[in-house]
């Protein structure tokens, strides 16, 4: 039977390792057994999943998705983690060992995987969250459903529709590959060392982008100016990349959207309409 990770096994396995967590990383372990089985149940895990899984870390996830999974693909970039997780698994959780896959990489550079994940479930680290999960959905089309816990100002982000005060680059760019949905929060104590931020789950279900003669490329660089300064009518704010404010917005118009709108008041396919009918040239960059 698994014996997941609790608060003293936490400290014991990161004090055996040396590992002084970094902010620069995102560390924060999860050393609350009931959260772990809450992420699982919540993701909604089968036995005939393939979990991909990043951020490890020491692996309290990790021990609670073996349990109910066909296998787990946790990438890690961390190595001192990356080499001590399959002792780990192999000391709490023996019949799983063989389930595990690691790949010690940055999350953002993985290209190829050993085995094909269905779903991602992960505790994302805070600091590259949104990239990380837009990277996932570009590069690995065969997963279909995941659960994300992140930080809860970016679980608002990404679930936030048009019109939210939270709606921008990432509620945008996440609704081209997903639906989105809100659907817990996880507070501060169930981690060691203990952030200063509360944290979010967020569900994602992969849905076909919106139909358009647009590439992808230049929808994202219409969303990236329409949100680089938020309080700019789209006129202007794609002014830059049409040539001018009057050529931005006879594209606008050709869209059927007000040139004198604002950006969050747009859906995703209302920026790919826009992009059908923009030449898109390098332009602002809107934070995410």
């Amino acid at each position: 039977m698994t014996r997941l990770l609790d608060p003293r096994s936490v400290r014991e396995l990161a004090t055996r390792l040396g590992l002084r967590p970094t902010k620069q990383r995102g560390q924060n372990f999860v050393v609350d057994a009931n959260t772990v089985r809450r992420i699982v149940t919540t993701a909604g895990v089968t036995a005939d999943d393939v979990v991909l899984e990043i951020g490890p870390g020491l692996g309290s996830l990790t021990l609670a998705l073996l349990d109910a999974a066909a296998g787990v693909v946790a990438v890690e970039i961390d190595e001192l983690l990356a080499g001590a997780l399959p002792a780990t698994v192999a000391d709490r959780s023996p019949e799983h060992a063989d389930a595990l896959t690691v790949v010690t990489a940055d999350a953002l550079a993985v290209r190829t995987l050993p085995r094909t994940p269905t779903r991602v479930v992960a505790n994302l680290p805070y600091n590259v969250s949104v990239p990380v999960l837009l990277h996932l959905l570009e590069t690995f089309p065969d997963w279909r459903h995941g659960l994300v816990m992140v930080q809860a100002e970016v679980a608002d982000r990404l679930a936030a529709g048009p019109g939210s005060r939270t709606y921008g680059v990432p509620s945008a760019k996440m609704a081209w590959w997903a639906e989105t949905a809100r659907v817990g929060s996880v507070p501060a104590a169930v981690f060691w060392p203990v952030p200063n931020v509360e944290s979010g789950l967020v569900r994602i279900t992969r849905r076909p982008p919106p139909e358009t003669t647009a590439d992808r490329a230049h929808v994202f660089a219409v969303i990236d100016a329409a949100f680089a300064q938020r309080r700019k009518m789209l006129r202007s704010a794609l002014a830059g990349l049409a040539g001018s404010s009057a050529a931005a917005s006879e594209a606008l118009t050709a869209a059927g959207v007000d040139p004198t709108a604002r950006g969050e008041t747009l859906d995703v396919a209302a920026f790919a309409r826009i992009a059908e009918r923009l030449p898109v040239t390098p332009g602002p960059r809107a934070r995410t």
